[in-house]
């Protein structure tokens, strides 16, 4: 069993460079596959869902290479668009965008029904309901979903709801198809026109991507391109709310400080010190936040993404805070693993109260998704003496040298695998006096 032993009670001080967003990353990859020919995306972020897509679509044909870890260049020439490795595709949510691309290419795609994180009911009924309107015939049978068309064609689609995966697939399927589609209600988070700078730089015509109206006009084919992913706003989030947590002092490089509004406002209600330059931004601490209210909204809302690790911030808070989350039914299943750490939360529904307390202990927690696992590092960075957060690989699915980057400001931790470190004695030096066992 791998953990990450933490030693909590340092304030987070110094800088970090945060990687390329994982959002964008796992819907580019599978778009590479539209053209034929070899395209390359770079600034990907050395995560685990970066390597099972890279697995997924050699299996499938495609030849992949990884010059550097950031980098990957991926000839789809000869794919095929109806073998997909059941197993790696369950690993992670966003292999249902194989079944747009494919769709859009071969006008047949078979793709395994997609994993992820155990966060609550995330149908993809808003997907086929849009393959459908371009005119390919759907079905679910044996854990996968087959669509077929004749021919796709452009048709008017208003999305139910605004559905981030169902807009970048509706947009994969429809790159392709003949005439023009206009997709209506659209989400608008940065990764879906990050997505679509990418198709355009392919050869399609999208436009409108990052409003709530979309309008594709089909082109015959598609041809190879190099794209840079954007700056994972989530990623800068959570360390900009460990900071926070911890009453540090710390600059994030290489962000979109836009994209990053929603979380900053509240850590200004909060009483924390945002400061913005350019593409970076400096988070500055306080002994303890103020009681806020949170309520997570789609794009350019307060992200879910980011809501349990603001929670672990107001769990230290002077005075009672309420979070509301509206995405996902089951965000705050990891509250009973903070509560072990001496936390006072009370949850109705999908509603958090949260009774703010001076101290945190550390504890053996186990993490059950990857921003649960976010959350449950920050605590540990705050608690008093140590905290073994198991569950981590949840954590490698979206989060790139993970202990590199909090031990370049300051925090204590380390990786252990049945007892026994995988940094190596002198980066675990620090920690291992007061972890004992480790």
């Amino acid at each position: 069993m791998t953990e990450l032993h933490i030693v909590g009670g340092n304030p987070l001080s110094g800088e970090i460079e945060v990687g390329g967003r994982k959002n964008s990353a796992v819907a580019a990859i599978p778009a590479a596959i539209l053209a034929e020919g070899a395209s390359v995306l770079e600034n990907l972020p050395a995560i685990g869902d970066v390597a099972t897509y890279s697995n997924i679509l050699s299996s499938i044909g495609a030849k992949v290479q990884r010059p550097t870890w950031s980098q990957m260049k991926i000839d789809a020439t000869n794919i095929q668009p109806d073998v997909t490795p059941l197993e790696e595709v369950k690993k992670i949510r966003a292999s249902y965008y194989l079944l747009g691309a494919l769709l859009g290419r071969f006008q047949y795609a078979r793709v395994g029904l997609p994993g992820g994180c155990d966060i609550g009911q995330r149908p993809i009924d808003q997907h086929l309901k849009g393959f459908r309107a371009l005119g390919a015939d759907t079905r679910i049978a044996h854990g996968e979903v087959i669509a077929q068309a004749d021919k796709l064609r452009g048709a008017h689609i208003y999305l139910d709801v605004a559905s981030v995966g169902a807009t970048i697939n509706i947009m994969y399927a429809a790159v392709l198809a003949e005439g023009t589609t206009v997709l209506e209600n659209c989400a608008k988070e940065p990764h879906i026109v990050d997505v679509a700078n990418f198709l355009n730089a392919m050869g399609a015509r999208v436009v409108g991507a990052g409003t709530d109206t979309i309008k594709i006009r089909g082109v015959e084919s598609l041809a190879p391109a190099e794209h840079a992913i954007i700056p994972d706003e989530i990623e800068a989030a959570t360390y900009a709310v460990a900071a926070a947590a911890t009453g540090g002092d710390v600059i994030l490089r290489g962000v979109v400080p836009k994209h990053l509004d929603s979380v900053s406002a509240k850590l200004r209600e909060a009483g924390v010190i945002i400061e913005e330059n350019g593409d970076w931004i400096r988070v500055i601490g306080n002994d303890r936040p103020n009681a806020i209210n949170v309520k997570t909204l789609p794009y350019p809302g307060f992200p879910t993404d980011a809501m349990p690790q603001m929670l672990v911030l107001l769990c230290r808070g002077r005075g009672t805070s309420v979070i509301s989350e509206s995405i996902y039914e089951t965000r705050f299943n990891h509250v009973s693993e903070l509560q072990r750490m001496g936390t006072r939360i009370h949850v109705e529904g999908r509603t958090a109260v949260v009774e703010g307390v001076e101290t945190l202990h550390g504890a053996p927690v186990k993490a059950s998704n990857l921003r649960a696992g976010a959350s449950l590092v920050i605590a540990g960075l705050v608690a008093e003496g140590t905290t073994r957060v198991s569950g981590i690989e949840h954590v490698d699915r979206g989060y790139e040298f993970l202990e590199e980057k909090l031990r370049g400001v300051n925090a204590r931790l380390c990786r252990h695998s049945d007892g026994v470190s995988e940094q190596g004695e002198a980066d675990c030096q620090t920690t291992a006096a007061n972890i004992g066992d480790g």
